[in-house]
């Protein structure tokens, strides 16, 4: 058979959808609310041909800089040989969900929020709120079992 070099080409793993989770997406998915400045991935869903975006783009995560009435436009970087160029994509968003990237962050300012305002209850001058490494292990002797052998380099013998 010729080789096809069509615009879905080499897609069957990567569009197919997980046992039991064939159809259309579920109602929730067109009740999702995005903004701009949200991060979201771009996931294809197979079963909705309109809006679908080319594969290059599936898995990956971008900006939220247009809001329309059945799409988002994402803003993506992509890599071309040494240089980086935005891309502009409008994608329907049923190819669309919202990126869980910034979970720890924000969860983070939160709780450097909350250390900074129990610090001027307790009238404590400065509140470390940077994450540290973690250090290097405790020190310790290991017991020693049976005999100890002191090693030593054998005394140079010449042979000629």
């Amino acid at each position: 058979m010729p080789h096809s070099y069509g615009y879905r080409a080499r897609t069957r793993a990567k569009f197919s959808k997980p046992f039991r989770k064939h159809g259309l997406p579920p109602l929730s998915r067109y009740l999702q609310v995005y903004k701009r400045g949200d991060y979201v991935t771009i996931m294809v869903d197979s079963a909705v041909h309109k809006g679908m975006p080319f594969q290059y783009y599936h898995g990956r995560t971008g900006v939220v800089f247009d809001v329309t009435q059945r799409s988002v436009g994402v803003l993506i970087k992509k890599i071309i040989g040494n240089r980086e160029i935005l891309k502009r994509l409008h994608v329907r968003i049923e190819h669309v969900k919202k990126s869980r990237c910034q979970e720890a962050f924000k969860q983070r300012i939160k709780e450097n929020l909350e250390r900074g305002k129990q610090a001027k209850i307790d009238n404590v001058p400065f509140v470390p709120v940077k994450r540290l490494p973690e250090g290097p292990k405790p020190g310790c002797f290991v017991p020693a079992k049976g005999n100890l052998y002191r090693l030593a380099p054998l005394k140079f013998v010449e042979t000629y």
